[in-house]
């Protein structure tokens, strides 16, 4: 009749049956089929699995607790309290915990894309292992976790005209991974970044195209030397090159040149008239020389740039005041008309080419006019302007400056009462020349 009981008290699913209040008042436990009873014996604690009824003596103690369910994706971490070791049960199944096992965490395993991936390392041995999209489900081991708590990565997909620079952490070396592929970093593998933060936006790298107006200029890190990259191709630097910048072909017109200053700092010339010359890439060391000139009228901005220098004549205005003998101070207009023929030595003997000429011609200008009356002048100024230059053709030829005419085109007063005086000076030698031709 007891075996009978313990079935039907087995059978039921209801705890609070006659029948089981019975087993209780009488010392016994019952567990369905998703629990388990854990006895604490003297000297040992036994564990059984639902669906039982054990019977309790009064010298022990018992507890019952719930088996863990764990699905397709699950995994449980369990720590074994005597001997200290830790373990891992995947899903899917019902656990039942040992005696003295303890749940440390339950958690999902790595549910992996064709395009993921995740980096494991083993605290304890530190050897880490990788796996890729195709392997499914990711379950960690016992002492394992993700590499720098990175979680799951995502593959860096480069196209063919892409590539990406990975470091081996443990040894140093570093390798260019080209497209197209889809690129999963091995274990101790780390992407190098090309704009100094992490991810697959900023460390995919742009190949170069070279083509007959664009060259690369590449240096290798190991040994500091620079080579220029010419040849027509789609342009990946080896691991241990670097591109320093990407060079335009420099194309002169036949009226042109420029100056490009060399690693030795010699300064070496080129002419668009010069068919070996008229296009070309700038070589490894060197920079174009940039020539910094003064503008305006007066020359009273020092901030005109170039660096292609036009080799043909052209005018130049300008514009300054002057005193003649007796104290009358003009403002004089006019322009240059001049040209650069000896590139070389206006690079070698003055920066600001402009300047110096307007500057030159104005100490000259003062000079000559203070020498004369207002009266002389408005007579002889355009011999004034000739002199200014012609006498003194050494200042601009040092210069690489050859001025061809000078010509003052207006004057006038710089003091209105002046000005007016002058005015009917003017107009009454106008007068005078009108009568005299009647």
């Amino acid at each position: 009749s007891f075996q009978f009981v313990l079935e039907t008290s087995t059978a039921t699913n209801n705890s609070n049956t006659p029948m089981t209040l019975f087993l209780r008042i009488c010392g016994f436990m019952h567990a369905k089929e998703d629990e388990q009873i854990l006895i604490n014996h003297f000297s040992r604690t036994t564990v059984h699995n639902g669906p039982c009824i054990k019977w309790i003596s009064p010298m022990k103690s018992a507890i019952k607790r719930e088996a863990i369910p764990l699905g397709e994706t699950d995994y449980v971490l369990i720590s074994d309290n005597v001997s200290g070791e830790k373990r891992v049960e995947a899903g899917p199944q019902l656990l039942f915990l040992g005696a003295f096992d303890v749940v440390v965490r339950k958690d999902k395993a790595f549910q992996l894309d064709a395009t993921q991936y995740v980096r494991l390392i083993d605290e304890r041995t530190g050897k880490i292992r990788v796996e890729k999209g195709e392997a499914g489900i990711v379950i960690p081991g016992a002492y394992e976790k993700t590499l720098h708590n990175e979680g799951v990565l995502e593959a860096i997909d480069l196209k063919s005209f892409e590539y990406v620079r990975v470091q081996n952490k443990k040894d140093g070396t570093v390798r260019i991974a080209k497209g197209e592929q889809l690129l999963f970093l091995d274990a101790y593998e780390e992407p190098v970044p090309g704009s100094g933060t992490r991810g697959a936006a900023s460390i995919k790298q742009v190949a170069q195209e070279i083509d007959s107006e664009t060259a690369v200029l590449v240096r290798n890190k190991r040994t500091g030397q620079q080579r220029l990259v010419t040849d027509p191709q789609v342009f990946f630097p080896t691991a241990e090159e670097e591109i320093i910048k990407v060079e335009k072909l420099i194309k002169l017109a036949d009226y042109e040149g420029c100056a490009v200053r060399g690693k030795d700092g010699a300064d070496r010339f080129y002419f668009g008239s010069n068919p070996e010359q008229r296009s070309f890439f700038l070589p490894p060391h060197s920079e174009v020389v940039e020539l910094l000139w003064s503008r305006g009228r007066r020359r009273e901005r020092r901030d005109l740039k170039l660096w292609k220098i036009d080799l043909r004549p052209y005018y130049m205005s300008f514009e300054f005041n002057t005193h003649t003998k007796d104290n009358v101070e003009l403002i004089l207009e006019g322009s240059f008309f001049w040209q650069i023929t000896d590139l070389a030595s206006m690079v070698r003997n003055t920066g600001d080419t402009t300047g110096d000429v307007c500057n030159h011609a104005r100490s000259k200008f003062i000079e000559a006019v203070s020498k004369v009356t207002l009266q002389e002048f408005m007579s002889e100024f355009n011999r004034i302007a000739e002199d200014v230059h012609k006498h003194d053709d050494t200042f601009y030829s040092e210069r690489g400056v050859k001025i061809h005419s000078l010509e003052v085109t207006s004057y006038r007063c710089a003091d209105d009462s002046t000005a007016k005086i002058l005015q009917q000076i003017i107009q009454e030698t106008t007068n005078r020349m009108n009568r005299l031709q009647q």
